[in-house]
């Protein structure tokens, strides 16, 4: 596990298209889960446990924001065969185990997350209703993988400025977590 955090926001940067399989059975693309007022795409695994310290704020927080037109996708890019507990299989349970409201989609050729420019689990990327990237931060802060307070998450924040205003927070604090585990040639 190597500790890595996201780059700084590129606000307006356009949302790459995808089409990925749902644990599910479904394809899902960006234009199927695009929000009227937002897009929250996350890329996160299983067994992360900077994904796992989060994963109850990640639901609830989605949630909330569909009630704002903000709809929301996760995205599993990890190499699956050096980390079995990332399979799709593994997703599945992962996803009836959180009680995931979102698709949790299956990028086993890595393809979404080079796209994309993903560094880390968990790694937000938050449009506005017109796709446009505006927040890219973390969900909230963590000492020795606990919150380290209770309320409404950095996220939560931003992407309900981003529905209401189109416009995310200039000020953004980097998510950070375990890299992605890119599949080796």
């Amino acid at each position: 596990m190597t500790l890595t955090k996201t780059p700084i926001c590129d606000f307006g940067k356009k949302a790459e298209t995808f089409e990925l399989k749902s644990v599910d059975g479904s394809t899902v693309n960006l234009e199927s889960i695009k929000g009227e007022n937002g897009t929250l795409i996350m890329f996160i695994c299983n067994h992360c446990p900077y994904v796992k310290a989060v994963i109850d704020d990640i639901v609830k927080d989605c949630n909330a924001l569909k009630s704002l037109g903000v709809n929301s996708v996760a995205i599993c890019s990890n190499d699956m065969i050096n980390y079995p507990d990332d399979s799709f299989d593994k997703m599945i349970e992962f996803s009836s185990k959180n009680k995931f409201s979102f698709p949790y989609l299956h990028d086993e050729t890595q393809e979404v997350a080079k796209k994309f420019n993903a560094v880390c689990t968990p790694d937000f990327f938050g449009y506005n209703g017109k796709l446009e990237l505006q927040y890219r931060g973390r969900i909230r802060e963590l000492n020795n993988l606990k919150p380290v307070s209770s309320g409404e998450s950095d996220l939560l924040k931003a992407m309900t400025e981003v529905a209401k205003s189109g416009n995310g927070p200039k000020n953004q604090i980097p998510s950070m977590g375990c890299n992605i585990k890119w599949i080796k040639n």
